[in-house]
C-alpha cells in the first residue's frame, strides 16, 4: 500500500509543526510493505538511494551498502535488509573477522555478520536482518525497525573500525544526509567485487 509522506515520523531534528503529531492518513491496522515504502522512509531519513539493475532497493555509503529486498509470495514474504561491507580482507584475516563477527553476533541483536570468501580469497562482510510479513506488519513496528536497521549496519562498521584499528572515514551519519557524496550513481549494482567473483550473487544467501 502507498503511505503519504506525512504519515512518517520525523526521525531526529527539529519537529516540522508544533502542536500533537498529526495522524490523518495514518495506518491503523497491519500494512503490507513494499519498495515505494521503504523509498518514502529513505526519503525522510534523508538517505540517498537507487534501484539497481536487479530491481532491488539500496542505500549506499562509502564503505559498506544497504539493500532491501522483498522475497516470496503472499504470507511466505518476507523482507531482508543485507548490507555489504566493502572493506577487503586478505584470507589470512579470516580467523580474526571471524573471532571478531562472533564477538559482535554473541553481543548484539543485529546485524548478524558473516564472512563471505570470493575464488580470489578476497573477504568481505556481509550483515543480515530478516523480517516476515506475513498477513501485514504494524506501521510503527515496520518504520521503527527500518530506522533501527540501517543506523545499525553503521554501527557495525564503525565498530569494526575501532576493532581493528582501521583508517576513519569523515563522512555524515544516517539520517544526516546520509550516504557518501558520489556513491548513489547506479554504481552500487550487485554484492561484493560486482558479482561475486563468480560465487553467485550473495544476496541471496540464506
Amino acid at each position: 500500500m502507498s503511505v503519504d509522506p506525512s504519515a512518517i515520523p520525523n526521525f531526529g531534528g527539529k519537529p516540522e509543526r508544533k502542536g500533537p503529531p498529526q495522524q490523518a492518513g495514518r495506518p491503523t491496522g497491519p500494512i503490507m510493505p513494499n519498495q515505494e515504502l521503504v523509498k518514502q522512509l529513505l526519503d525522510r531519513m534523508k538517505l540517498k538511494h537507487v534501484v539497481d539493475k536487479e530491481g532491488d532497493l539500496v542505500a549506499p555509503w562509502k564503505h559498506h551498502r544497504v539493500y532491501f529486498m522483498f522475497r516470496g509470495e503472499e504470507r511466505q514474504r518476507v523482507l531482508t535488509v543485507r548490507t555489504f561491507y566493502d572493506r577487503p580482507h586478505s584470507i589470512d584475516d579470516k580467523p580474526r573477522l571471524l573471532q571478531a563477527v562472533d564477538e559482535w553476533n554473541h553481543s548484539t541483536l543485529w546485524p548478524k555478520v558473516y564472512t563471505h570468501t570470493s575464488d580470489d580469497g578476497t573477504v568481505r562482510l556481509i550483515g543480515d536482518f530478516h523480517l516476515l510479513l506475513g498477513a501485514g506488519v504494524a506501521f510503527d513496528h515496520f518504520v521503527a525497525s527500518v530506522v533501527s536497521w540501517v543506523r545499525a549496519a553503521g554501527e557495525f562498521d564503525k565498530w569494526l573500525v575501532e576493532r581493528f584499528g582501521l583508517e576513519k572515514d569523515e563522512e555524515p551519519e544516517p539520517g544526516a544526509n546520509g550516504a557518501a557524496e558520489g556513491s548513489a550513481d547506479g554504481s552500487a549494482d550487485r554484492g561484493a567485487e560486482g558479482s561475486a567473483d563468480g560465487d553467485g550473487d550473495p544476496r541471496d544467501a540464506s
